[in-house]
């Protein structure tokens, strides 16, 4: 995926996941804290953002990640995410993904208003077995047509079978952590959580071996992240059931199909044929900019 909207910056450390987090690792860098939660004016409503020629900067049939420095069901964010909510239903022909360790807080934090949700996909991280099994059993009384989970970052064993059977989870996305410390990700974990996937049909992508990898009792340093994209694309452990299929709709107003219009376009590099994350990429949108 190429297009990122966040609203709103900042977090508060959840749980084990949190201990060494990006984002506050490079906050840190550019001489900011993390935990300094603040709305992001110019980009609150990005989605509905238009170029000069009346179309939007985000096409048609693009997946967009929300609150990637933030959690979108923060207790602290409440003040701006009824406007998130709207920016997200002005937006059907959009998918928007949504992670977060806060499912406890989802229900009361749903928009006012009726929405069907068809355009959200809702993940929740689940770094060990605890939090897989403190958050997952919240998601069946969740509204969402589009369930996921992130075992990422992926710090001890997890077995997520009992939650798979049911078939509300259609992806499970796992991948070990880098920046500030990289605790190491163990072969057999991922091995093992990848047969429960085929087991149950459901979607499986292994992203990335993370900076500390061990394997058949040999540790691996891999700082560089393509290089640990490229070892997780040759583990062959990611599995398509089916890919994913979302119900979405032109915008209100709009004055073409949703089909027939400026629908997104992937694109893909030479790169991108081994890569990790490609079952769960949205590509390039060719914009240009890269050298």
């Amino acid at each position: 995926m190429h297009d990122i909207w966040n609203p709103w910056h900042g977090c508060v450390k959840k749980s084990e996941g949190c201990a060494r987090c990006y984002m506050y690792f490079l906050d840190r860098l550019r001489g900011h804290d993390g935990g300094e939660i603040r709305r992001i004016a110019k980009m609150a409503d990005y989605p509905l953002h238009k170029k000069a020629d009346g179309s939007f900067k985000i096409k048609s049939g693009e997946r967009v990640r929300v609150c990637m420095t933030s959690d979108f069901f923060l207790k602290e964010a409440d003040p701006w995410r009824a406007e998130a909510w709207e920016v997200m239903r002005q937006r059907p022909d959009v998918v928007f993904i949504l992670i977060t360790k806060r499912p406890e807080r989802v229900i009361e934090c749903l928009p006012q208003k009726p929405y069907a949700f068809h355009n959200i996909q809702l993940n929740v991280t689940a770094e060990n077995q605890k939090r897989a099994d403190e958050r997952l059993p919240l998601l069946k009384d969740l509204p969402f047509e589009h369930l996921g989970v992130m075992v990422a970052p992926f710090i001890g064993p997890v077995t997520l079978a009992d939650y798979l059977k049911d078939g509300r989870v259609e992806q499970v996305c796992a991948g070990g952590e880098n920046y500030d410390g990289n605790r190491p990700l163990r072969y057999e974990w991922v091995q093992s959580l990848a047969a429960e996937c085929r087991r149950f049909k459901v979607n499986f992508c292994f992203m990335e071996t993370g900076t500390t990898f061990i394997k058949d009792g040999k540790t691996y340093t891999m700082p560089d992240k393509r290089i640990q994209s490229r070892m997780a694309f040759k583990s062959g452990l990611s599995y398509v059931s089916s890919p994913l299929s979302y119900n979405l709709f032109p915008p209100p107003d709009s004055q073409t199909d949703l089909f027939g219009g400026d629908v997104y376009v992937p694109r893909y590099r030479d790169g991108c044929a081994e890569c990790g994350s490609r079952p769960i990429c949205n590509g390039c949108s060719a914009c240009g900019k890269c050298p």
